[in-house]
């Protein structure tokens, strides 16, 4: 079993980094093979609308890091994405991911029937994450991955969305905030429960 998470920060290591390792440090501790894959980290182009790929599955540009990235997508019985949030959306490079994996969708769904899973955080409580889970949810569910979420079935019930925020309190009239994620301790639960998550569900389609 293998799950790779796709990290859309600018910022590499940083909070959504933190949280996409605890994700697949949970799927690990469960047996799975993990790799965090920084999209800093590779040179992928811009989608130049040739709609090549609307002929036969793959993309026409060839001098970047896609194939490499795409053929990682492919090896991978499970996929994390994960985003923070800069404006009520998912981040440039998240999204210009997402452009560049058409060929993996235009003629066939060829990432269909793995398991996918998304991770997001903001500045503040309410700073766009719930729009950029369901970008991101969206997204897998359209290529043909089965969405799993944070639910613990024996827990109370929560919002199903792993959702970090650096907001802490308000004390005396001013904000107090996190230094890191790894501080908010319901994200962090929600993480390494999306990791459980994904590892149950893979192995359920694996039977």
């Amino acid at each position: 079993m293998k799950i790779i998470g796709i990290n859309g920060s600018h910022r590499k290591g940083k909070n959504t980094a933190i949280m996409l390792h605890a994700v697949l440090d949970e799927a690990a501790a469960l047996g799975a093979e993990t790799e965090l894959l920084e999209l800093t980290d590779y040179n992928i182009k811009f989608c130049v609308s040739c709609n090549k790929c609307l002929g036969k599955p793959q993309c026409s540009i060839t001098d970047d890091d896609n194939t490499l990235v795409g053929e990682k997508l492919l090896q991978a019985d499970g996929i994390v994405l994960g985003s923070p949030v800069y404006w009520a959306n998912v981040t440039a490079l998240m999204k210009n991911f997402m452009d560049r994996t058409r060929w993996l969708h235009m003629c066939k769904n060829m990432l269909a029937g793995k398991v996918g899973a998304a991770v997001t955080i903001a500045g503040l409580r309410n700073g766009g994450q719930e729009a950029a889970l369901r970008i991101m949810e969206h997204f897998l569910t359209v290529q043909g991955l089965y969405v799993v979420d944070s639910r613990n079935q024996s827990a109370p019930i929560m919002s199903g969305g792993v959702n970090g925020t650096l907001f802490a309190d308000i004390k005396d009239g001013k904000t107090v905030w996190r230094r890191s994620v790894s501080e908010d301790e319901l994200t962090m639960s929600d993480c390494r429960q999306l990791g459980r998550n994904m590892v149950n569900a893979i192995n359920s389609l694996l039977k």
